[in-house]
């Protein structure tokens, strides 16, 4: 009897892609929100040990948010519910029990872009053995195509001329066109676009290389410039407030590659001195040898009342869209 169940779960995720292979014949494209799972398991496993540890992978609190929100948003679907138009998800992950372990991506195989996970084992530990061993690589795979898919969205409604960052920083970017230069001079760009609740912002400037790397303190470096660019550039409505890293939360520092570049990518929360406004940035110094210096790219949000993950999410896929000429 389990296997028959075993085969027929198998057949579920077979007519998921067949459906979804007559979408993309038709010209469909997958579907779902930005940072969304569907997880295809039963109650059973998705009530105990093997969706618990599901959870504490893939809806980990995000890096450098105050408010606890998760890292994905996880649906949960029985087998016989998955269907119709949840099938074209972007991201699918298939957990069952069968006759060994195993783990497998099938990306863009039926709609597009699509990522199917599939993981199995013949006991509990070996599903959490499974989830335990590719959770971070499920994870990057994810992260990459909800980036993809924010600046294929960004690119639909509308580029920015973004002639000014070639002459400026050597740079190509996908700039949404909702975004307005709130100040702009040779030292400086801030561009701006108003979003429900408040704003949303980019930053772009250039320091020397020892602002980053002087006496190797990273960390404290990155804090100082912004804190400077703030007191310098980014006011508030009353005189004496200006834009520093909050000191109440330590930002999270990672060194990174930024397109074959060194790059350290800080995120954190920012507040204005002297007035009670804050919120979330991340922050790219990207070492730009050809030019002798660091390109800084900082995003930054100011939306008290609503929930921050995908903002910022739509500010690092702007970032990311950069290319050096």
């Amino acid at each position: 009897m389990k296997r028959v169940q075993h085969i027929m779960a198998i057949m579920v995720v077979m007519c998921c892609t067949f459906s979804c292979n007559k979408t993309t014949d038709a010209g469909g494209e997958s579907a779902g929100d930005i940072n969304e799972i569907s997880i295809i398991i039963s109650d059973v496993l998705w009530n105990g040990e093997v969706g618990d540890s599901l959870r504490k992978k893939l809806a980990a609190p995000v890096d450098g948010l105050t408010m606890e929100e998760p890292l994905f948003t996880l649906n949960q679907y029985h087998e016989q519910s998955f269907s119709g138009e949840l099938k074209n998800g972007r991201n699918i992950i298939y957990i069952d029990k069968g006759p060994k372990k195993g783990f497998k991506i099938k990306q863009d195989g039926a709609c597009k872009p699509q990522n199917m996970f599939t993981i199995t084992g013949k006991s509990i530990d070996e599903l959490l053995m499974e989830i335990q061993m590719h959770a971070d690589e499920m994870i990057r795979v994810i992260r990459q195509t909800e980036i993809s898919e924010n600046q294929k969205r960004n690119e639909k409604a509308g580029l920015l001329n973004t002639a000014d960052f070639a002459s400026r920083y050597g740079i190509s970017i996908k700039m949404p066109a909702s975004y307005k230069y709130a100040l702009k001079n040779n030292e400086f760009l801030w561009l701006k676009k108003d979003i429900p609740g408040g704003n949303a912002n980019m930053l772009f400037y250039k320091v020397p290389y020892t602002t980053i790397e002087n006496h190797k303190d990273i960390a404290g470096n990155i804090i100082k410039m912004r804190d400077s660019v703030g007191n310098m550039y980014i006011h508030g409505q009353d005189v004496g407030t200006y834009m520093v890293t909050e000191e109440a939360y330590s930002p999270y520092l990672f060194m990174t590659s930024f397109n074959e570049r060194r790059a350290f990518e800080t995120r954190g929360n920012w507040e204005m001195a002297n007035d009670f406004m804050n919120g979330p940035f991340v922050n790219y110094a990207i070492r730009d040898d050809k030019h002798n210096c660091y390109l800084v790219i900082e995003g930054f949000i100011y939306s008290p009342s609503s929930p921050k993950r995908d903002l910022i999410v739509d500010l690092e896929s702007i970032i990311k869209s950069v290319k050096f000429q």
